[in-house]
């Protein structure tokens, strides 16, 4: 069974989508549901997923764990939750007791579009993080290049606390110039390794298609990014993840898989079974949330 750790759904007639902005994102313009999701994911041999929050409101983390309740597709959800106001333990016990709170895993906000590349350093973002860690939730991190520092400050600081990096940060495909070329991608490479070089960290094969330039991605672009994560993180602490619906701007939810298999073709079965499944299964403790 593959497990697909991050996708995501919306419903535009209960909430918008304020991120999904300009002519290139119109694709995305639209609903996006578990029901969409259900078939292409039995076609692709998906068995389980984490679904995973898109917007900072209170009221969605309850919706979706309303979602996931009732869907045995959606494993665990990564919710979230305000890290910088008081009462955040409180906050996650709240929606852990909710319909379907079994399945609440882990918290996530959008630190990339935080204007202080230092954000998750605040002290009352930090309060917020030991709080998580405390509740024996994960965090993912989802950041920018230029945030993996105090990312990598952060995933220091609370050891207990296992970050998984989404999107691999998001590094600068489209630039064409790949690690060990002299550009951007190297800070990137450097940064990276230092997250994966503390033991609490985890890492997200996806969103490297959207990276990448939409109209004429091919594999090997992708394949010196993920390269780098495999051998900084080992397959161990890589989960592939196919963020769909926001992969179809640039390729269909099989395409995602196919690069995914082919990124990873030279790991062992073993390795393999890590990637697709077994380590989203750990660091979610997926068997466990079944119930939900």
């Amino acid at each position: 069974m593959i497990v697909d750790a991050h996708h995501h759904v919306w419903d535009l007639s209960v909430r918008d989508q304020e991120w999904i902005t300009g002519e290139a994102l119109a694709p995305l313009r639209r609903d996006f549901t578990l029901a969409d999701l259900a078939p292409l994911a039995r076609a692709a041999g998906v068995g389980g997923t984490v679904l995973v929050q898109t917007v900072t409101v209170p009221e969605e983390t309850p919706e979706l764990l309303e979602l996931a309740r009732g869907d045995g597709l959606v494993a665990a959800v990564v919710g979230w939750t305000d890290l910088a106001r008081p009462g955040v333990a409180e906050e996650l016990a709240w929606l852990r007791a909710l319909p379907g709170g079994g399945k609440l895993a882990g918290i996530r906000h959008q630190v990339q579009a935080e204007p202080d590349p230092r954000w998750l350093l605040r002290p009352d973002v930090s309060r917020g993080l030991a709080a998580v860690g405390e509740a024996g939730l994960v965090y993912d991190l989802l950041v920018l290049p230029h945030q993996l520092p105090a990312a990598v400050e952060a995933a220091r600081a609370y050891p207990g606390l296992v970050f998984v990096l989404d999107h691999l940060a998001k590094p600068p495909v489209a630039a064409g110039r790949p690690p060990g070329s002299g550009g951007p991608a190297d800070g990137w490479a450097a940064d990276l390794r230092r997250l994966a070089a503390l033991p609490n960290t985890v890492c997200k094969l996806s969103g490297l298609v959207t990276e990448a330039r939409w109209d004429r991605w091919r594999t090997e672009n992708l394949r010196p990014y993920a390269q780098v994560a495999l051998d900084a993180f080992g397959p161990g602490r890589v989960m592939f993840g196919s963020d769909w619906p926001v992969c179809l701007t640039a390729a269909g939810y099989g395409e995602v898989l196919e690069a995914a298999r082919e990124l990873t073709a030279g790991l062992g079965p073993a390795e393999r079974g890590a990637v697709f499944a077994g380590t989203a299964a750990r660091v979610y403790g997926l068997e466990g949330r079944a119930a939900g």
